[in-house]
C-alpha cells in the first residue's frame, strides 16, 4: 500500500544531500508520496486577490502552459490576467527547480506540462463520476497521451486560512492493475492514429494510454473498490509541498481549497527501476508491448 515519505527540505532552489535525493527517488518509484512539510510557496502582494473561486470560468482550475505562455480557465482580464499568469508561472518555475534538485536523476529528461491553481473547494463540488477527483483513481489524460512516460506532479497547499488538503491513497499499482486487468481491453489497430487525425488527441494514443484511461474509469466507477479497498487518509498541511507519480499512486482529493500543482512527464528509461512503472506492469499483465 502507498505511504508517505517525509523529506526535510525547505528551499525550492537548494540542493539536498545525496541521501535525501536517493530516498525521494526510491520512495516515488515505489509508489509513495514524498512530503516536504516545511516547503511552502510564498504568495506575493497583489496575488492574494486571486484567492477566490470567482476567478474561474467553467473550469476547475486556472492553468498556465509553459510551452505557449498561455493562461486559461479564468475570467481575469487585462492586468489581472497578467498578474495571475505570473503567479502560476512563478510556481511552475519553482517546481521545476525543485524537481531538478531533489530528483537529479530525471533532470535532463523532464518535459514540463501545465501548471494550475485550484481556488475552489474540492469537497462537495458537483461533477460527473468520471471527473470526480474525490474518488480513488490514477491519472491519465484523454487529450494528451503520455505514450508510456510517467506523470510526476508537484503540489503545494497555499491555503491562507491554514486548512489542510485532504487525500486518500490506496493500494499499490500492481495490486490495483491486477484487480481490473480482465476488464481492460486493448484498442483496435489504428485507433490511436485515427484519434490523432481527428484531433481528439494531441498525439497518438498508444495501447498503454488506452488501458490507463480504462483503468482510471473502472476505478472511479467501482463503488466496492472505492469503499472497501485498502486506503488511508492523509492531511497535507497549509505551507507544505508534496510530490507523487500520480499515474501510479491511487489517490483521491477529499477536502481543501487553494492548491498549486505542476505536471511533468518522465521517460521510464530514466527510472532507477523501470519495471515498477505502470507501463512495464501493464505490459507484463497483457504479455505484449504497449507503446
Amino acid at each position: 500500500m502507498s505511504s508517505v515519505a517525509t523529506i526535510d527540505h525547505t528551499d525550492w532552489t537548494a540542493m539536498p544531500d545525496r541521501e535525501a535525493a536517493v530516498k525521494a527517488t526510491r520512495a516515488l518509484e515505489a509508489g509513495d508520496v514524498v512530503l516536504l512539510p516545511e516547503l511552502g510557496f510564498a504568495v506575493e502582494s497583489g496575488e492574494a486577490s486571486f484567492f477566490t473561486p470567482a476567478i474561474l470560468d467553467n473550469s476547475k482550475n486556472a492553468s498556465f502552459d509553459p510551452a505557449s505562455g498561455r493562461l486559461g480557465g479564468t475570467t481575469a482580464k487585462g492586468r489581472d490576467a497578467e498578474t495571475l499568469r505570473r503567479f502560476i508561472q512563478r510556481f511552475s518555475e519553482s517546481a521545476a527547480a525543485l524537481v531538478n534538485r531533489v530528483l537529479p536523476r530525471y533532470r535532463d529528461h523532464l518535459t514540463r506540462g501545465r501548471a494550475s491553481f485550484r481556488p475552489a473547494e474540492i469537497a462537495g463540488r458537483a461533477t460527473t463520476w468520471r471527473k470526480d477527483d474525490t474518488r480513488l483513481h490514477v491519472d491519465s489524460f484523454p487529450a494528451t497521451p503520455s505514450g508510456g512516460r510517467r506523470i510526476l506532479r508537484v503540489f503545494s497547499n497555499v491555503n491562507p486560512e491554514g486548512r489542510a488538503r485532504g487525500w486518500r491513497i490506496g493500494d499499490e499499482f500492481e495490486t490495483v492493475a491486477r484487480r481490473f486487468a480482465p476488464e481492460l481491453r486493448l484498442p483496435l489497430p489504428g485507433t490511436g492514429h485515427l484519434l490523432s487525425l481527428l484531433r481528439v488527441t494531441k498525439t497518438r494514443r498508444s495501447p498503454y494510454d488506452a488501458l490507463m484511461l480504462q483503468l482510471h474509469d473502472r476505478m472511479k466507477a467501482d463503488e466496492e473498490f472505492q469503499t472497501r479497498s485498502p486506503q488511508t487518509a492523509i492531511d497535507f498541511p497549509a505551507g507544505s509541498t508534496w510530490i507523487a507519480f500520480t499515474d501510479q499512486v491511487s489517490h483521491a482529493a477529499t477536502a481543501g481549497q487553494y492548491q498549486l500543482e505542476q505536471t511533468f512527464l518522465v521517460p521510464v528509461q530514466t527510472m532507477l527501476d523501470e519495471q515498477r512503472s505502470p507501463l512495464r506492469i501493464l505490459e507484463r499483465l497483457k504479455a505484449r508491448r504497449l507503446t
